[in-house]
């Protein structure tokens, strides 16, 4: 089973290529011009166990906003893409993962409906990860990878003070509960439908 896509997207404020590997092995190819993204997208990448490469340029002297959004688009278009029909699949994965301070749930769902619940204790347009990426960011990555994946994401951040810890905790549970939604374990569909 091939599950690999190309997905590539350009306007007038970013452009962005994403060629995933749901089963690969290798190491990620990542280039952003926003460290904290770029670290996160590693952090999908060995937590997943996915292998990626992600370029991406984007009016970052604007603000990060676009640059993570369609980062966000063409990430979650790769993975509807590479998983294909989704037979076999778990489907669902779930996850919690502590940083310090911080403890987040993730539960991911390849349902076939968009859909993102993002529940966090914490001021997300004033508590600011970087000096130029506030935490409300990382809501607008999972919107967007919720939206073109076309699956079912609950983010519930349980705890959590500091922004890095808060926003790694996330990313990093997301990335657990992919590997395991993305996980082969039969040969139907897994739906009553016949259909994801």
């Amino acid at each position: 089973m091939n599950r690999t896509s190309t997905i590539r997207r350009t306007t007038k404020e970013t452009e962005v290529s994403v060629t995933l590997d749901l089963d690969g092995a290798g190491p990620s190819s990542l280039d952003t011009p926003v460290g904290f993204l770029t670290h996160m997208l590693d952090v999908i990448s060995r937590h997943g166990r996915v292998e990626m490469s992600v370029e991406a340029k984007g009016d970052v002297h604007i603000d990060y906003h676009h640059t993570v959004e369609d980062v966000g688009l063409v990430l979650g278009e790769a993975f509807r893409v590479a998983l294909g029909d989704k037979l076999g699949i778990r489907r669902f994965g779930h996850a919690y993962v502590p940083l310090d301070e911080a403890l987040a749930r993730v539960v991911v769902d390849f349902a076939g409906r968009p859909f993102l619940v993002f529940e966090a204790p914490i001021d997300k347009e004033m508590l600011l990860i970087h000096r130029d990426f506030p935490f409300a960011l990382v809501e607008e990555f999972f919107k967007s990878f919720a939206n073109a994946c076309a699956c079912n994401i609950h983010v519930d951040l349980i705890r959590g003070r500091n922004g890095h810890h808060a926003a790694e905790a996330i990313f990093k549970a997301f990335a657990i509960a992919l590997r395991e939604a993305k996980e082969v374990v039969g040969t139907d569909v897994p739906s009553t439908k016949g259909v994801l």
